[in-house]
């Protein structure tokens, strides 16, 4: 009867720390232990947005998973252009249209193992995922989560997909689809 406890116990502690679960993972560099969790946007992909520094409008980056386990930022949505906004002409295959909400550059197709930045104190960064959010190509203010409300400001992150235990999962905080 103990061996079989035992084993149980054994077999159910070991499940629980598998990871068997793909989640998008915003983690503080500095303390991984502040971190939050959406399945959602691992498997949708992502936006993140943040208000430019320079021209003072929202910039949109998209983001999906990778076929290698990263990130690709396929495209970008903004109102007028300013340092960092990439030109069309800078990726082969990359175009350019005009909006009556400003521009968008697609088919960025840039590959990263993450993404690191840094909360910003005036950025108003925030994260959007869900089916709403990549819908239709443009953003979606429905399912977005500011990061301040997570982070401090000038916490740098690392924003990535990974597979985490169910345990993990469980005991970290999450952010969902407010649709589902």
């Amino acid at each position: 009867m103990k061996k079989n406890i035992f084993l149980i116990t054994a077999v159910l502690a070991l499940g629980l720390n598998l990871p068997l679960i793909r989640v998008l993972s915003i983690s503080n560099r500095k303390n991984f232990s502040e971190r939050i969790y959406s399945r959602s946007g691992a498997e949708n992909g992502f936006v993140i947005s943040y208000t430019h520094s320079v021209n003072k409008g929202r910039v949109h980056d998209f983001y999906l998973p990778a076929s290698d386990g990263g990130l690709e930022l396929f495209m970008t949505e903004f109102v007028s252009y300013g340092a960092g906004i990439p030109e069309p002409y800078e990726t082969c295959g990359a175009e350019f249209h005009c909006t009556d909400k400003g521009y968008i550059i697609s088919g960025l197709n840039r590959r990263l193992p993450e993404l690191v930045m840094a909360v910003g104190v005036v950025a108003e960064h925030s994260v959007s995922f869900g089916k709403d959010a990549m819908e239709g190509m443009t953003f979606n203010k429905q399912n977005e989560f500011f990061l301040k409300d997570f982070f401090k400001p000038q916490t740098s992150l690392v924003v990535e997909f990974k597979r985490v235990s169910i345990l993990s999962c469980l005991i970290t905080k999450k952010l969902e689809d407010k649709n589902e």
